[in-house]
């Protein structure tokens, strides 16, 4: 006992200082309680990685640059160089080596500094443990302390190690716990960071680096500068003099490793999202995880398991459809252009998110114009306010009035503009009626529109007819349809709840539309966006995540919207921009003054919206008389880039994916009319001028959807004149 404890205070002798000025050898001594203390080991802080669906890294994230190996991963000449520096009678000694302690002492005394340490590889992990497990200044000063009682304490919990664990399970689990400088904690993180190669493939002279950078990782820190560097080779040398000197190397393999250049490959360890592949499905799978409660109680919690709990991600995005919303956004819209266009794609039936694309770089540079939220998600996953829906918002009408009984054939009368009669006209989901008898909405400055019904009407996207659907169907029942297809503003708030609701006032991203629509393609299904498949935590255990959905529309009324909409690429505001070559159904949509457009369409395999607006401010900044992609634009229709983007990212997207085809409509149910058919046309009179031009152009005035002015209650989509056959400048109808 009395030569243990010798050994323990010649250790803390042969420290630069020792606190606790006044504790004689002999009080020390008194006051040993040399047994085994356990200690208690937190996990240690692992790097968490994001893979897309097959399985490829995307992102990662750290508290520390750690990835933990077996002593097998770790070349054997590296096991060397470091026993060799720090502990080389490390597979003698128990846990503490009082040989290598005195001749540290010695050693350090002759010097006049201290050169060699006199703490065994187990202490040192102990120490590294206290040090990790820290949670306050305080407890990492404690951990670091030196002094007698902590050299002591240290002992004690060495004592524990060296009875719980073999020696290469010491020897490994410091290897995985050492930090080595330059951001890497841990053998396998500093071997790639410093010689962007794994810890199995380090030759000689890089492990005697490594090795060597244990001491004072501060001080050799490659990454701090030359200075940093050239004393980092100095230490790499006295290893491998080390290294010669107790017979792990001959003298001449040092000798020829000494003769190396450093090596220092400086690779970079980047960890975040503004480093990933796809920077905005990252934040959105990073919040994702930060608001879960499966992840952790806390938000503290959930974020010290996302920085440190060693987590493998299988996230769903999908590299061949992510690269195709990239590459069509590209196309036509340029990284440099103020107008941000975005979109995302979700699979129907099952709410997985398969790509999230942005024209925009992602990132904090004003300079570089890049952006740094994510446009194409809600606020709660890092998005921002989002931009009105516009008329992409008219199909949860017309979702309500199929599911209330009315037909394929019914309509109304649909005049130039539409005026409430009273505020009890629309009443909210409180009974508030919210009818505004004060302001028109307007289709265009054309004239009316003439009869129209469920599919003529939503195929020109014509205003005042929605007007009077919603006001038939209730604008309470409107908004309880969108919400069960999983409508809800971008910024986290509740829906406004006004007349010109079914125009789309309402900012949302589109994340969100392409749920609601996808909703449709899995004929009433609705689903939550999925974003995670499986977690595998750092002991290899699974835990998988299963689409959550709910059946929320009938079937038939689905399929009956799905047919309608599919008409939109034939006869309505996309004829001119056309179809995918397979069932396939959408609607555009553009918001009063242009100040944002929109395509939202699916098909049975693949749901897809993409907006197009000004992050500066929509009102402020609208897209009349715009250049966007090299392109000039006096106006920016749903299907002036919006629909094209969405046309050719949708094409790449499902190349080799066998078309599925849509459910036909029961026209036993929804075909013909009931009590609201059109009227008996009269014989045309070619002396009628506004019937001659009917005659010629039955669809006029149904070609626009100007009319709400924007503000509370007013700023829907309500300028969609999405015709589909502009030519390429926009500034002429390609007639």
């Amino acid at each position: 006992m009395a030569g243990v404890a010798a050994g323990v205070l010649a250790a803390a002798v042969a420290l630069p200082a020792v606190g606790g000025a006044g504790v004689s050898a002999k009080s020390a001594v008194g006051a040993l309680d040399l047994k085994p203390e356990e200690l208690t080991e937190p996990p240690l802080s692992e790097r968490t990685r994001l893979v897309d669906a097959d399985g490829k890294q995307i992102a990662q994230f750290y508290f520390e640059n750690r990835q933990s190996v077996s002593l097998d991963k770790v070349a054997p000449i590296m096991q060397k160089a470091l026993i060799a520096i720090e502990d080389f009678r490390f597979y003698k000694h128990g846990p503490i080596d009082l040989e290598g302690t005195a001749r540290a002492l010695i050693k350090n005394l002759t010097t006049g500094g201290v050169t060699q340490g006199g703490s065994s590889i187990t202490q040192q992990y102990v120490k590294q443990v206290l040090v990790n497990a820290a949670e306050t200044d305080e407890e990492r000063a404690a951990a670091t302390a030196t002094t007698v009682s902590r050299k002591l304490n240290e002992l004690r919990h060495a004592m524990a190690i060296e009875q719980k664990y073999s020696k290469n399970q010491i020897l490994e689990r410091y290897l995985n716990i050492a930090y080595f400088g330059a951001g890497a904690h841990g053998i396998q993180a500093a071997a790639r960071r410093f010689f962007d190669k794994p810890a199995s493939e380090l030759t000689l002279a890089e492990s005697a680096t490594l090795a060597g950078a244990v001491q004072n990782p501060a001080r050799t820190d490659p990454n701090v500068g030359p200075k940093s560097r050239a004393l980092l080779l100095e230490r790499r040398n006295v290893v491998l003099d080390r290294m010669a000197e107790v017979g792990a190397i001959t003298r001449a393999e040092a000798d020829e490793a000494k003769k190396k250049k450093l090596g220092w490959k400086d690779v970079e360890m980047p960890g975040g999202c503004e480093e990933s592949k796809y920077p905005y499905f990252c934040l959105y799978v990073q919040n994702e995880i930060l608001l879960n409660e499966d992840f952790g109680k806390t938000a503290e919690e959930r974020l010290k398991l996302l920085q440190r709990g060693g987590l493998t991600i299988k996230t769903t995005i999908d590299p061949k459809m992510q690269k195709a919303a990239e590459k069509a956004i590209k196309k036509y819209v340029s990284p440099k252009d103020k107008p941000v266009a975005a979109q995302a794609m979700i699979v129907p039936g099952t709410g997985e998110i398969k790509a999230m694309a942005a024209s925009r770089t992602f990132g904090n540079s004003k300079k570089k114009n890049e952006m740094s939220y994510n446009l194409v998600a809600d606020a709660a996953h890092g998005g921002g306010r989002g931009f009105q829906q516009g008329s992409t918002a008219k199909v949860y009408t017309l979702t309500t009035a199929l599911a209330e009984g009315m037909k394929f054939g019914d309509g109304f009368p649909s005049p130039d503009g539409y005026r409430a009669s009273g505020y009890s006209t629309f009443k909210d989901c409180k009974g508030n009626g919210v009818g505004d008898p004060s302001h028109t909405v307007n289709n265009s400055s054309e004239g009316g529109g003439g009869f129209k019904t469920l599919e003529s009407g939503t195929w020109g996207s014509v205003n005042t007819f929605f007007m009077k659907l919603q006001q038939d169907v209730g604008l309470c029942d409107t908004v309880k349809t969108a919400k069960k297809m999983g409508l809800k503003r971008a910024d986290g708030g509740k829906l406004g709840e006004f007349e010109t609701f079914t125009l789309g006032i309402n900012e949302v991203d589109p994340v969100t539309v392409a749920n609601t629509y996808a909703t449709l393609g899995a004929r009433g299904k609705h689903c939550k966006p999925l974003a995670i498949t499986e977690v595998k935590d750092r002991n290899g255990e699974v835990t998988r995540f299963k689409p959550k959905c709910e059946q929320v529309l009938d079937e038939e009324v689905a399929d009956a919207v799905s047919a309608i909409l599919s008409g939109v690429f034939t006869k309505g505001t996309m004829s001119g921009v056309g179809g995918i070559g397979r069932d396939a159904a959408g609607k555009t949509g553009t918001t009063d003054n242009y100040t944002a457009a929109w395509f939202a369409g699916y098909t049975p395999n693949l749901s897809s919206a993409v907006s197009i607006g000004d992050p500066r401010g929509a009102f402020s900044h609208n897209l009349i008389g715009v250049t966007i992609g090299g392109r000039y634009y006096s106006y920016v229709y749903g299907a002036s880039i919006s629909g094209p983007i969405w046309k050719e990212s949708m094409i790449a997207a499902l190349k080799g994916v066998e078309a599925a085809k849509f459910h036909p409509a029961d026209r036993s149910r929804f075909g013909g009319c009931s009590d609201k058919c059109a009227p008996k046309p009269k014989e045309k009179d070619p002396r009628d001028f506004d019937d001659l031009r009917d005659l010629f152009d039955p669809d006029r005035g149904d070609r626009t959807d100007r009319g709400d002015r924007g503000g509370r209650g007013r700023g829907g989509d309500v300028a969609d004149r999405d015709w589909g056959n502009w030519n390429e400048t926009g500034l002429v109808p390609a007639e």
